[in-house]
């Protein structure tokens, strides 16, 4: 029975990563980040509800008076 030649794995298994690692820093590289990144400031606008544009009472009928 033939034996497995394992000679040849180390250098394609260093190759293989050797590329894995180029081809990643390739795709890396090619995305701008900011130098100075600021936190964003969570800006206070605030929209109105329709509910909200005019008063409005809600009467309860437990609370009305009796006739």
């Amino acid at each position: 029975m033939p034996q497995l030649d394992t000679s040849t794995w180390s250098i394609t298994i260093l190759s293989m990563v050797l590329a894995l690692f180029i081809i990643f820093q390739l795709k890396i590289s090619k995305y701008k980040y900011p130098e100075t990144p600021e936190p964003k400031s969570p800006s206070p606008s605030k929209k109105l509800m329709p509910w909200e544009e005019k008063w409005t009472k809600i009467y309860s009928p437990l609370l009305l008076p009796r006739r």
